[in-house]
Formats: C-alpha cells, structure tokens, sequence
C-alpha cells in the first residue's frame, strides 16, 4: 500500500495544499508600482472575488445546460448500444465493441480538431452534403453551438462507457434472461426491466464519472471560442475561467480559488449521484 500512498500524496494531496495555500494570497503592487509586487495574505478574498464575478457565476449555467443536453444522450447511447450488442440476435459483437471504442482511441485534442474542420464552412464536407440537398446549418450558431459540442463530445466517450455497460452485462445470470424469456417477456422488456436493473451499479458509476468529467470541460469550448462560435467566449466553462484568470491575467491565487470551488462542486455532485445511484438500486434490487 505504501507506493500507492506516496504517489496519491505526490499527485493529488500536495497539489490541492498548494492550490489552498496560494487561494490565501494575492498579488498586489508596492508604491506607485515602480517596486514591483509583493503577495501578502487575503484571507477568503479570492472566494468572494471569484463568486462575485459574473463570468464565474455564468459558466457553471452554461456547464448545467451542458450536462443537462450531454449527459442523458451519452449515457442513454452508450446503454442503448451495449443492449444491442448484448442481444441475442447481435451478430459480429467482437468488430462493433471495437469499432464503437476506436473514437475513444483518439486523443481529444485530435479529435475536437477534425470535428472543427466538419463544421467549418468552405471545409465541411457534411455542409457540403446538406447544401447539396438543398439545406443549411451552421454549426457555431448560438442555437446550435451546444448540439454541435455534446456531439463531439459523445462521440468520443460514447464507445467507452459502452464498453463498460456491455462488461457488466455478460455478469448478468443467463438463467435469469432464459426465465423471463420463458415467462413471456419480450426482448425489449427483458433489457429495461431485467438487465438494466441488475447492472445498476455499473450505470451509477458512469454516471457519476461522467458528472465530473462534463463539468471540467476545457478542449471543445476553447477550440469552438477560437473558430469564431459568438456563443462560446473565453469564461464559457470554469475551467475556461480559471485557464484565464491564471495563464492571461496571472491572477494565480482567483485561479486556485476558483479551482477549489469547482473542486467542491464535484465532490458536492459525485454525493448526489452516488446518494441517488443508491436509493435507485434499492428500488430496483
């Protein structure tokens, strides 16, 4: 257990005491600014500052309407199609578990870029194709900006959660499918009320590994802010905010602030989750 203590403290445990530490701290200029800066203690100051900023405050809207629309696609897809692949009447289930995984293969950056080239005009050959049908799209649009990132974002985590939801269905008792079926339920019963249930803790898991990692979104946003989507400013997400507030304004002590608070909330969220995830495996078990 000792090496994996020593890399938890090294990796996680001191960097979140950093974080705290100079959350305390603020830079602030001596004289007439000729004697440079000097970091003298502020207390909570970067917390009120942070939360009482309207960016700040208007990122953690835009990540709830994120999460909101991605969430439930995602993890609704990714459900549908381990069913599929678990059905009876699936063929070649070795190629589709790949080739639904591959997308996950491709680092995100690389792949929030070849999803920005599909939705640039003049690039696209998607656009070219609905144009060529007589339509059109905008994909930066304001009322289309958020479609376009759940898609690029569920097409990358859609494949690996499905990995995972198709892992806990081949633990499920085959005598228990075999009894339903013998008692008259269809295929699509069998999965919503049999097998759903029982990989129960599988989805709460997903979920909640989704809930941290969709409101820590940084790579789609910032590549969408930098092609010109009017909808996606530089303060979009709180990642956006504390990247911002620390590497433009050199604000580092509201950047770890920031940070913490959007700690908080993950942790705040994940007891959510696992608090439902519970009462909904006690109702179905």
């Amino acid at each position: 257990m000792v090496p994996f203590f020593v890399l938890f403290t090294v990796v996680m445990v001191a960097p979140i005491g950093y974080a705290l530490w100079m959350s305390l701290f603020q830079e602030q200029s001596s004289g007439l600014g000729f004697g440079g800066a000097q970091r003298v203690f502020s207390g909570l100051d970067n917390y009120t500052d942070a939360l009482s900023d309207d960016g700040f405050r208007s990122s953690f809207a835009h990540i709830a309407l994120y999460c909101a629309l991605y969430i439930p696609v995602m993890i609704g897809g990714s459900l549908a199609l381990a069913l599929l692949v678990d059905s009876a009447l699936a063929r070649a289930k070795r190629f589709f578990q790949l080739a639904l995984f591959l997308p996950h293969a491709i680092p995100g950056l690389i792949a929030s870029i070849i999803w920005i080239y599909l939705y640039t005009p003049g690039l696209s050959p998607v656009l070219d194709w609905i144009g060529a049908l007589g339509g059109s799209w905008d994909f930066y649009r304001d009322d289309h900006v958020l479609a376009s990132m759940v898609n690029l974002c569920a097409w990358q985590w859609t494949g690996y959660n499905m990995v995972i939801f198709y892992a806990a269905l081949q633990a499920v008792p085959r005598e228990v499918i075999e009894a339903a079926v013998v008692d008259g339920a269809g295929a699509l019963r069998t999965a919503l009320r049999i097998k759903v249930p029982m990989i129960a803790s599988a989805v709460v898991m997903t979920v909640l590994f989704t809930c941290v990692g969709a409101i820590q979104i940084f790579t789609e946003p910032k590549l969408l802010n930098q092609r010109g989507a009017p909808a996606i400013d530089t303060e979009w997400s709180p990642t956006l905010f504390i990247w911002k507030a620390g590497f433009v304004r050199h604000d580092y002590g509201l950047a770890a602030a920031a940070s913490l608070l959007l700690a908080a909330l993950g942790i705040a969220l994940s007891y959510l989750v696992t608090r439902l995830g519970n009462r909904w495996k006690a109702a179905t078990s």
